[in-house]
């Protein structure tokens, strides 16, 4: 199965990424842009028998290794 997991900084954790690249849409002219937030996508193949037991699996995975979850939140996708 495929498993997609994507990692974003939680609502009121400052995003200096996301910030940099607003001002940098700004000033390529493109004012009307706001609420930048930059994440990031994370992609791998997993042995598993079923959904349900896959997105457990990769559930773990992002609590222990893959996502800060102070910070961050996550979703997974399992195809």
């Amino acid at each position: 199965m495929r498993a997609t997991v994507h990692v974003y900084l939680k609502p009121g954790v400052l995003d200096v990424q996301g910030k940099a690249v607003q001002q940098a849409l700004h000033g390529l002219g493109w004012a009307d842009v706001s609420s930048v937030r930059v994440g990031r996508t994370i992609e791998f193949d997993l042995a598993a028998s079923d959904v349900a037991s896959a997105e457990a699996e990769v559930k773990a995975m992002c609590d222990k290794l893959l996502a800060n979850t102070v910070i961050e939140s996550y979703r997974v996708e399992v195809a």
